[in-house]
């Protein structure tokens, strides 16, 4: 095959292992030869449509097959994928659109409606819909060229601040990411994988997708995650291996079928997207799971470090090691290796890291240091390497010139019993120059206080970095990775009156 990209991995796979399951969708499974015949025939459906080699093809729609057809129907042809963010509105789509320049959108029935009132008009628009099951071999194969350093897809950032911006990734970058995964996570073809997390994003597609397909495993895909369906498939599909956001993770522990439920086909979970508090890497000790932490972003295509399971106890808490094709370094200003315990931002390098930011050659310089990634995280090295993700270094506070990290604070309040989820923001102070202030949502019939629960982290926490102020809230907004959105914080509770229900 001239194809050496990701778009030729359903025929490669096909002839490897036909008749072993790719999908599990809703109790329809789809072998691997099956899943190829689609993608053959959805290619064609584009090629007939006018999409060529280099066309940017957006898609927009929950997690489903055809999201992974028109994946690699895409990069059959040489074209650029362009996953859409279903929980966007209509102007933050329509950005995105018009931003990549898409000649194409392929969007489920749900979002019909949503696509009629884009004014960046792409000039093809395709329904997909579950179509009848392609006939026996009857469409030509497509073979054209496509190298690794080819362009496979632009994945815009979370944009937690600002206007998102795209990542460019090569077919090559994302095979290597999925290699690193393979390696580090040891996955067989007798995995079988929950993808319950947005494919939109990197760490649903890149982490838990692609890697499964490509080993030959299988993918149970969920349209949306729901905590109770979660338990339901791991015990109805023998689910050995999922990821999610630490507030995913919650969630299936919240259950009142938890203590009960049937886990034992869980090998492997990893947790991801926003710092894990200890609190719930105990709840799946309990239950003798290793909830395992990575650590990742988009523009690293995304992964960079991940958590052996056999060092989960005695490295609770850290993001592990680098995976085995990356280098990560934690630096100071200077870019020099920082010594361990002290904190730095952290570095990344790699053949998964992105090419640059689409149309931004100015933005893409500035994410560079001599090769290196410049990921805006803060984070520091134990003895033995590993890395312990502390905050973003932008939501750094500096009070009376000592620095607090929110991370490190939100994981303590989130230890309270009355706390089912929190957030700290800097707010301006006449005497600190800034403190921190906690946005806090208080279990459900809890009696939580402000000065009951700033009386609590007396002693758990260095004085300077115990919040000045509480304010009580119903709701955290976070992005669809888990982070929370500083920006919306520190506009919502800034100046709202403390120890007061926002």
């Amino acid at each position: 095959m001239r194809n050496e990209g990701l778009g030729s991995w359903p025929a490669r796979r096909a002839r490897r292992s036909p008749d072993r399951v790719a999908l599990i969708y809703q109790g329809r499974t789809v072998t691997y030869r099956r899943l190829h015949l689609r993608v053959l025939r959805l290619a064609h459906n584009l090629r007939e449509l006018g999409v060529r080699r280099g066309d940017r093809v957006a898609y927009l729609g929950p997690n489903h097959p055809s999201f992974l057809e028109a994946f690699f129907a895409t990069g059959l042809l040489g074209g650029v994928f362009v996953p859409l963010n279903t929980r966007l509105t209509a102007a933050e789509i329509d950005y995105q659109v018009a931003d990549s320049a898409a000649s194409a959108l392929l969007h489920t029935p749900s979002h019909d409606a949503l696509v009629r009132s884009l004014t960046a008009g792409p000039r093809v628009l395709l329904s997909v819909v579950e179509p009848p099951e392609p006939p026996e071999p009857s469409y030509e194969p497509i073979d054209e060229p496509v190298a690794l350093d080819d362009t496979c897809m632009i994945m815009y950032t979370s944009g937690t601040t600002g206007r998102p911006k795209g990542a460019m990734l090569t077919h090559g970058g994302v095979t290597w990411n999925s290699v690193d995964v393979m390696i580090d996570q040891d996955l067989t073809a007798a995995d079988v994988a929950l993808a319950a997390a947005p494919l939109f994003h990197t760490a649903g597609l890149n982490m838990v997708a692609l890697p499964m397909l490509l080993k030959g495993g299988t993918c149970v895909v969920v349209p949306a995650f729901d905590p109770e369906e979660t338990l339901d498939l791991i015990e109805r599909h023998q689910i050995t291996t999922m990821f999610g956001v630490p507030t995913m993770f919650e969630q299936v522990a919240r259950s009142r079928r938890w203590a009960d439920a049937d886990l034992s086909s869980l090998r492997l979970l990893t947790c991801g997207g926003a710092p894990v508090p200890p609190s719930l890497i105990a709840a799946y000790a309990d239950r003798g799971l290793a909830l395992v932490q990575g650590y990742g972003l988009t523009e690293a295509g995304p992964a960079a470090s991940f958590l052996d399971p056999g060092s989960a106890a005695a490295k609770a808490g850290s993001a592990g090691t680098p995976h085995f094709f990356t280098d990560v370094r934690v630096a100071g200003p200077d870019h020099a290796e920082t010594p361990p315990g002290e904190i730095g931002e952290i570095l990344v390098k790699g053949p998964h890291v992105m090419s640059g930011y689409w149309g931004l050659p100015a933005e893409t310089a500035r994410a560079f240091a001599d090769g290196w990634l410049r990921t805006g995280d803060a984070a520091r090295r134990d003895e033995d390497g590993h890395v312990y993700v502390v905050d973003r270094v932008k939501d750094m506070i500096i009070s009376g010139g000592e620095n607090i990290y929110p991370a490190e604070v939100e994981q303590v309040i989130m230890a309270e019993p009355d706390v089912v989820d929190c957030a700290v923001i800097g707010v301006p102070d006449d005497t600190w120059g800034e403190v921190g202030r906690a946005i806090v949502v208080p279990r459900p019939g809890s009696e939580l206080t402000e000065a009951g629960l700033l009386a609590a982290l007396d002693g758990r926490l260095a004085r300077y970095k115990i919040p000045k102020s509480v304010v009580l809230a119903d709701v955290i907004p976070r992005n669809p990775t888990g982070k929370s959105r500083k920006d919306r914080l520190r506009e919502a509770y800034g100046g709202v009156t403390p120890g007061r229900r926002a």
